[in-house]
């Protein structure tokens, strides 16, 4: 069979000698028979047996690597993990494919190809020639919700028609066994004859109308050799239908002994199974609702100023620069930048926090957060797709869709499962016709229909992907958000957190944290000359200076910045020096009383500032990086939970260690260069074990990289986000805490599902197999058969959903302070 040629995109092709190069990669491929690159269209083809996986690596290793993209397809009819293994490696057969993953509990498959081989509609068809209808997954969210609302109505009015067809003939055929002279009634009224009628009548309309998504999916599968969950169902009602069927109207077929009949086995086996799902499909509903409520954050419309007057437009009509008002309690259409008003914000569906936040003019606002009591006006500056809600709908969806490690044995068994279950049906039915006591072929038909039944792999499909759906979702309404679903297990694993200290333990700006004035000064008006001498100075420092003032500052004169050392100036006539112990030792100036205040700021890694006033020392402040709110308690709560904590900082040692020893924090790398934050990873992880590494700055985007982990505060650098495996929405230190508190749970919640998945079809298979027959005289119905296995895939969602009510580990309320500029008082 001829191997169809592959076409993609190379990319990186400037000339006719790259494309040249880039086809002689192609070609020494083992396996390529030919290669050619076009320069004009930047489009590679290449005919052979090559695997596509070695020829993306050649053309990277030769510098022209393959265009990648994605796609992303809704597939419809999946109801088991055989049906998830199908679809991928019918996605993964497709010319140019790289890698495949179908999620069964979104209904999803999220394919990466190289760029021109294949494009969605061709995927589509490949899936739906598998057996599953699939079509590209667009962002039409109402579309898709009506679809689903449409199968879950199909699916109630099945398994309302079923239940009421069946129950007249288990009453029929149960009844006997429950109500004494029941049995005697029915033969004496209409008789056995009549009854075994009026049962083939009702049970075969239950297998034709409601019953048939069973056959109609199953019974090509299994004609294919592919069976899955639909086919075991499909065989085993088809197998007590014929069998009863066959006694019924040629009963001269079967041993007298045997001649009995089944209906209503298949009729509530049909019924039980279309409950389980209808149980499922609502279950699955609410494993998303965390997306769908922030979907449900973006208002419809905006009200945009354009030409000098207000009207309202769509939300996908704002474009940037617009002008956007808000009337108060309004939600906020999209990200900006306030240009008037001031008001309370409520960002707790984004951040996690519940405390409202205050903005004013130049502050940014966030689409989908909910304006307080004032009008605002503000900059259109990120809009659709580009806006912090959209972003971080994308994350949680891309997470959501994950496959995490642990699911690989889950994986592996599925691929056997549906056949191993049909070869054990079969086996069983041969062991009771040989073995089993009169009559034989009851019994046989008896075990081996409940093999057939009772087996699940739905239950091992959804063990892992409803529990991460739920947990990410959960974790995103408490401001952790995990963009890379496997780093859900590898946080687990961490045993040392690492944080940056600027920015990320401390708010990354000096502040007044102490101050004392030589006898008979006023502290406040020392301060306040201080910072008046500093108005004109761009540093830092002056800005602590300046926030702590209270009253009105006055215009320096004559200032003059003296170079590493501080800087000069006359304040109303005042001749001021302003800077380190230095400058007033150049300038004679002795620090009497405040000598030792000065040396305990700078034992304590703080930064002095000494100010003089006509020639005498009038006070010293101490100005340092003040900790975030909360972060001693972070630190706690990681040290609860067994995990070390480490600091990586390119401040002074003596600054480091005060930090550290305020915090509680175990370990300390003091002085590190930006670029040495990834040696000091990799040292920690050889002292510790796996690192999770948390940073907010462009410099921290490497050491991010290089950590098991990577958490990145989500107040800081667009580089350092995407570097980082989870984001922390609101900056609160908290969100490590709570990261490690999700990941635990998720991970325990999966492992109880897989235990039952597992534990499930490994205890009841051999039981409804009759091996407990001979000692006990045990063995399962079918109709009891059937009840487990809806039962075992109920579980599992049932016990994904437990994390919706997953509580945070620290109250943000308790936590969370109002961080105000220190003043003066504070600062004493």
């Amino acid at each position: 069979m001829a191997v169809e040629p592959i076409r993609f995109e190379v990319t990186k092709l400037n000339c006719g000698g790259c494309a040249g190069r880039a086809q002689k990669a192609l070609s020494g491929v083992p396996g390529v028979e030919e290669a050619s690159v076009n320069l004009a269209n930047r489009m590679a083809t290449v005919e052979g047996s090559a695997g596509v996986q070695a020829l993306r690596e050649a053309l990277s290793s030769a510098g022209y690597p393959a265009r990648e993209t994605q796609v992303k397809l809704a597939i419809e009819g999946m109801s088991c993990a055989s049906c998830v293994n199908r679809v991928e490696a019918a996605l993964r057969e497709v010319p140019g494919v790289l890698s495949a993953s179908v999620n069964l509990a979104s209904e999803t498959a999220d394919v990466t190809l190289l760029a021109g081989s294949a494009d969605s509609a061709d995927l589509a068809r490949v899936v739906s020639e598998a057996g599953y209808a699939a079509r590209p997954a667009g962002d039409d969210s109402a579309a898709h919700e009506a679809r689903k609302a449409a199968e879950h109505r199909a699916l109630k009015r099945d398994l309302i028609v079923a239940a009421a067809l069946t129950l007249p003939v288990f009453v029929i055929e149960m009844g006997g066994h429950l109500i004494p002279g029941f049995h005697a009634l029915v033969m004496n009224s209409i008789g056995m004859q009549a009854s075994w009628l009026l049962q083939f009548v009702l049970i075969t309309a239950v297998l034709a109308v409601p019953g048939r998504r069973f056959y109609r999916v199953g019974l090509p599968l299994l004609a294919k050799g592919a069976p899955d969950m639909n086919s075991l169902v499909a065989l085993g009602t088809l197998a007590a239908w014929g069998y009863s069927t066959v006694a019924l109207f040629l009963p001269g077929l079967l041993p007298e002994a045997s001649r009995a009949v089944y209906f209503e086995a298949a009729g509530v086996i049909v019924t039980l199974i279309l409950l389980g799902r209808f149980l499922e499909a609502r279950a699955k509903g609410r494993t998303g609702a965390a997306i769908k409520r922030l979907v449900g954050l973006r208002p419809a419309t905006a009200r945009v100023e354009r030409e000098g007057r207000i009207t309202e437009i769509a939300i996908d009509e704002v474009q940037l620069g617009d002008e956007v008002h808000v009337r108060p309690g309004e939600r906020i259409a999209v990200d900006g930048t306030l240009i008037t008003g001031s008001s309370y914000i409520d960002e707790s569906m984004i951040t996690g926090e519940p405390v409202p936040v205050g903005k004013g003019p130049g502050d940014t606002v966030v689409g989908g957060t909910v304006n307080g009591a004032s009008a605002l006006s503000f900059k259109a500056t990120a809009v659709g797709r580009d806006t912090m809600l959209a972003r971080i709908i994308a994350m949680v969806e891309d997470a959501q869709g994950a496959k995490l490690p642990i699911q690989a044995l889950a994986d592996k068994v599925v691929i056997w499962f549906v056949p191993a279950v049909i070869a054990a049906a079969a086996l069983t039915f041969l062991a009771w016709m040989l073995f089993g006591p009169s009559p034989a072929l009851t019994y046989a038909l008896v075990a081996g229909v409940s093999v057939l039944i009772i087996a699940c792999p739905c239950a091992m499909g959804l063990a892992t992907p409803t529990s991460i759906m739920v947990g990410t979702g959960r974790a995103a309404e408490l401001g952790v958000l995990f963009r890379k679903g496997d780093a859900l297990q590898t946080v687990e694993g961490s045993r040392v957190v690492a944080f940056d200290k600027t920015g990320t333990l401390t708010e990354g700006k000096p502040a007044l944290v102490r101050s004392e004035a030589a006898p008979g000064v006023a502290p406040a008006e020392v301060l306040r000359l201080a910072a008046s001498a500093e108005q004109g100075s761009e540093h830092p420092i002056a800005r602590a200076l300046e926030t702590a003032a209270q009253g009105a500052l006055s215009q320096p004169e004559d200032s003059e910045a003296i170079a590493g050392h501080g800087l000069s100036a006359t304040v109303e006539g005042r001749a001021l020096l302003v800077g380190a112990k230095r400058l007033m030792t150049r300038e004679g100036i002795a620090l009497g009383p405040l000598e030792a205040t000065h040396d305990d700021i700078a034992a304590a890694g703080q930064t002095p500032v000494l100010v003089a006033v006509d020639g005498a020392i009038a006070g010293v402040f101490a100005v340092a990086d003040r900790v975030k709110p909360g972060a001693r308690a972070a630190v706690e709560a990681l040290h609860a939970q067994g995990i070390k904590v480490a600091m990586i900082t390119g401040d002074t040692r003596a600054t480091a260690q005060a930090i550290a020893g305020e915090l509680g924090i175990d370990h300390v790398e003091a002085e590190v260069l930006p670029e040495g934050k990834l040696a000091a990873v990799k040292a920690l992880r050889e002292r510790f074990g796996p690192v999770a590494f948390v940073g907010d700055g462009i410099n921290d985007a490497p050491a991010l990289a290089e950590a098991e982990v990577g958490i990145a505060i989500g107040t800081g650098t667009d580089v350092a986000i995407e570097s980082a495996d989870i984001v922390l929405v609101s900056g609160e230190l908290a969100g490590v805490v709570e990261a490690f508190h999700v990941s635990g749970a998720v991970l325990r919640n999966i492992r109880q599902n897989l235990f039952w998945a597992f534990g499930y079809n490994v205890a009841l298979i051999p039981v409804v197999a009759g091996v407990l027959y001979p000692a006990f005289g045990l063995l399962l119905s079918p109709m009891l058969a059937a009840g487990a296995m809806a039962l075992s895939s109920v579980f599992v969602l049932s016990n994904a959903l437990r994390l919706r009510r997953l509580a945070p580990v620290m109250s943000p309320a308790r936590e969370r302070t109002q961080t105000k500029p220190m003043t003066l008082e504070a600062a004493e």
